[in-house]
C-alpha cells in the first residue's frame, strides 16, 4: 500500500474525539458528528444529527422548529475545515484556524428539520496560498438542503491576538 494509500484508509473515518482535535468549536456550536469518508485536500463526507433538543430550535418558530439557513452553512464551513485542516497535516490544527472570506451561490432548497440527518459533503475547488475555495452542499436524505461556494484562509491563532 502506498503512503497516499495509507493516510486515505486512516482517514476514511474521523469520530467526534479526531474532529474536536481538529476544530476549536465546542457544543452548542459544533455542527459534525461524524465524518464518513474523506480523500485528503481532495473531498469530505461528514454528518449532524439534528435533534430537537438544539438549542436554536427554542427561538427559531418554536412552533414549527426549522434549523437556521446560517447554522448549515456553518456546518458546512466546519466539515470544510476538516477537509483542510486534516489534510495539510503537521501542527496546523492546534495552531490554526479556519476563518470565512467569502459565501458565493448560497441557496437553500429544502428546511432542515428536528430528527433529520444532515448530510454534508465538500470538494475543495482550489487553494493559492492559504486560501481555499470550496463547494457544498448538504442533503436530507436524497433531496438538496442547501449548497454554497465557500472561500476561507487558513491562519495563525497568534495572528489573532
Amino acid at each position: 500500500m502506498s503512503d497516499r494509500q495509507t493516510a486515505e484508509a486512516l482517514c476514511a473515518v474521523m469520530n467526534i474525539q479526531r474532529i474536536l482535535s481538529f476544530l476549536p468549536h465546542r457544543y452548542p456550536f459544533l455542527l459534525v458528528d461524524r465524518v464518513v469518508a474523506f480523500e485528503p485536500l481532495r473531498h469530505i463526507d461528514a454528518y449532524k444529527c439534528v435533534s430537537v433538543n438544539e438549542p436554536f430550535f427554542h427561538g427559531h418558530f418554536p412552533e414549527q422548529p426549522v434549523m437556521p439557513g446560517v447554522l448549515i452553512v456553518e456546518a458546512m464551513a466546519q466539515a470544510s475545515a476538516l477537509l483542510v485542516l486534516s489534510g495539510e497535516g503537521g501542527d496546523m490544527p492546534a495552531s490554526s484556524l479556519f476563518l470565512f472570506a467569502g459565501i458565493e451561490n448560497a441557496r437553500f432548497r429544502k428546511p432542515v428539520i428536528p430528527g433529520d440527518r444532515l448530510d454534508l459533503h465538500c470538494e475543495l475547488l482550489r487553494r493559492k496560498l492559504n486560501v481555499y475555495k470550496v463547494r457544498c452542499s448538504a442533503r436530507v436524505g436524497e433531496s438538496l438542503a442547501a449548497e454554497a461556494e465557500l472561500t476561507a484562509a487558513v491562519v495563525s491563532r497568534e495572528s489573532l491576538q
